[in-house]
């Protein structure tokens, strides 16, 4: 069963009892995990309790598939209904995922945590079509979206927020809902200890200034924009603050993806507005969109091609090869950024 966008908040308060299984999918991995947690909660408000919590990685199901229908079936030594979190989870966890299908008896729910996985993905195609399974689609949040966060945020704490702030916001932050939550959290709970109930744009450029702005997005944007002492600049920002390379390599690829999709809309003749609206977190306008539009250009679709399957290399050689992760998100971002320098240069 797929879960459409109109039923999301209704299943993540009260999921179908009949669903034993969801996989929760797609490009936002900070909602991903977001909507994971929720799920699991609602079956053990302590996602610690080793006696109705078990964890366990994908990777551990391909060597062994039928323990997931397994653990399923298995009953709380302390009483109890238990929950199953499985992540990270890609085409490894498929095989488990039909035993869990088939499992005879059981009542535990099993939680998914995937990463982006494409409308051909076995683990995607098995959630979306066995009665007992569900597939929750994740994606990066739009401008509506991110204004509901903010003033949803904002009410469970007291506040409201200024409108010309609740802009200024949204246009600073991000798509990815992990990074978009940790944003707002920031600054609510700086706003919390003033004493007064709005916040004002004031606020919002004292606490977020330009953390919001600088980081991720810069590097993506130096990357595709061939702009190497920009990138170079970026990349070192992001890795002082810890920041995970792997997200960092993640994040170029939504951008490609969200780069092709109009791409390829526009090379059949398609209306580019009209693909423009389907990229998913794309604001309306400002320097974002302007950014986008500029990579639009520059980019074609045989090259971006190309950057995506290298993209995807090199987010395979973080997983496995043993090289450090920021060596090769470091390498990505400058090969990519060399292509984009070069092809500037011919034009």
């Amino acid at each position: 069963m797929k879960i459409e966008q109109r039923q999301v908040e209704a299943f993540l308060k009260k999921p179908d009892p009949k669903i034993r299984g969801v996989v929760v999918y797609g490009n936002d991995d900070g909602l991903v995990a977001e909507r994971a947690v929720a799920l699991a909660k609602t079956v053990c408000e302590d996602l610690k309790d080793p006696f109705r919590v078990v964890d366990i990685a994908g990777d551990v199901l391909k060597a062994d598939p039928a323990r997931l229908a397994d653990e399923f079936s298995a009953l709380s030594m302390m009483g109890g209904r238990r929950v199953i979190r499985v992540r990270p989870a890609g085409e490894e966890s498929a095989a488990a995922l039909e035993n869990l299908a088939a499992a005879s008896v059981g009542d535990a729910l099993v939680v998914i945590e995937g990463g982006n996985l494409t409308p051909r993905s076995s683990l995607r195609t098995l959630a979306e079509t066995e009665d007992c399974l569900a597939a929750l689609p994740c994606y990066m949040d739009s401008e509506a979206a991110l204004e509901g966060l903010v003033e949803s945020a904002a009410r469970t704490r007291g506040l409201g927020v200024d409108p010309d702030a609740l802009d200024w916001i949204v246009e600073r932050l991000g798509g990815d809902r992990g990074q978009s939550r940790s944003e707002v959290d920031k600054l609510l709970l700086y706003k919390g200890s003033d004493g007064t109930k709005t916040v004002s744009l004031g606020d919002a450029l004292a606490v977020l200034g330009d953390t919001a702005a600088i980081g991720i997005d810069d590097v993506v944007a130096a990357t595709f924009d061939g702009e190497l002492i920009a990138l170079d600049r970026a990349l070192d920002r992001v890795f002082a603050e810890g920041g995970n390379p792997v997200q960092l390599v993640r994040a170029l690829q939504r951008h490609v993806d969200q780069l092709h999709l109009v791409a390829g809309h526009a090379a059949k003749g398609g209306n580019l507005e009209g693909a423009m609206f389907k990229a998913r977190g794309l604001p309306r306008g400002g320097p974002v969109r302007q950014r986008f539009e500029r990579h639009l250009r520059a980019w074609p679709l045989k090259r971006l091609s190309d950057a995506l399957q290298a993209i995807l290399k090199a987010e395979q050689e973080c997983k496995s090869t043993g090289y450090p992760d920021e060596a090769i998100a470091r390498r990505i971002c400058l090969a990519l950024a060399s292509s984009a320098r070069t092809a500037k240069a011919r034009r």
